[in-house]
């Protein structure tokens, strides 16, 4: 099976070779294709980046992408100027060689827990890909809770390469979406089922109107706000695994 690896935090993003490197183990045929620079909070959107300026995805520009040589990993590599959604559409069309089978996004920098996973661009390419009716995981490191400054992208890696094998026995058009917490023991760590918070970890509001400007503030979320949710099962250490839907209509 052939697996499109992507990202929103960019082409040079030790997780996108850690994940890569994953899935490879596992026997799948690796193409790399992710955006030429970050687009963290991209969501679904498709935009394809020409220089400084911005192009919404169907006009009469181009998407342009360079081949990339990546350490460790073998096979085709892109750095793509555009959005991680548009990218996995691209590759869905075979911009990039065959049609991929399946959609791995990641590794992220950061948690995408709870209701804010709609705003990840992490998130938002799987969901894609599942819009085309592949199989597609999404999976972040939570750097925050890192208590000796190190990214243990490896160890995410390991527990990836089990949401990968369950990700295989799903049906086409699953979404999973993954979270490791950041220490070089979590290798070790089952995923657990966990549904989202009604919530992110952190939450934009609107805090003043002042004449034509609006003024914007972060909330921190508790984790103990969301019990039983991913969020405070990631803030005791375990690695969430929660199944997502794509966009459908609602019945009944």
């Amino acid at each position: 099976m052939r697996a499109l690896i992507t990202n929103d935090d960019g082409i040079d993003s030790p997780g996108l070779l850690a994940l890569a490197r994953v899935a490879a183990e596992a026997g799948l045929e690796v193409v790399v294709a992710a955006p030429a620079h970050e687009h963290s909070g991209a969501s679904a959107s498709i935009i394809a980046t020409q220089g400084a300026s911005v192009t919404a995805a169907g006009g009469k520009g181009t998407v342009r992408s360079e081949r990339r040589s990546l350490p460790g990993i073998e096979g085709q590599a892109y750095a793509v100027h555009a959005a991680p959604a548009l990218i996995t559409l691209l590759a869905l069309h075979g911009s990039f060689g065959p049609a991929p089978d399946l959609v791995l996004s990641g590794i992220n920098r950061g948690a995408n827990v709870g209701g804010a996973i709609m705003h990840s661009g992490t998130v938002g390419a799987a969901l894609t890909g599942a819009q085309g009716g592949l199989r597609a995981l999404a999976v972040s490191l939570d750097v925050g809770l890192a208590e000796d400054g190190e990214e243990h992208w490896e160890a995410a890696a390991a527990v990836a390469g089990r949401a990968i094998a369950a990700l295989l026995e799903a049906p086409a058009g699953a979404v999973l979406n993954l979270n490791v917490p950041n220490r070089a023991d979590a290798a070790g760590l089952e995923p657990v089922d966990a549904p989202l918070a009604p919530f992110g970890i952190v939450q934009t509001t609107m805090t003043e109107i002042d004449g034509d400007e609006v003024r914007l503030s972060i909330r921190e979320h508790r984790a103990d706000e969301a019990p039983g949710s991913d969020m405070e099962r990631l803030a005791a250490g375990d690695a969430t695994l929660t199944a997502v839907r794509t966009i459908a209509e609602r019945t009944g």
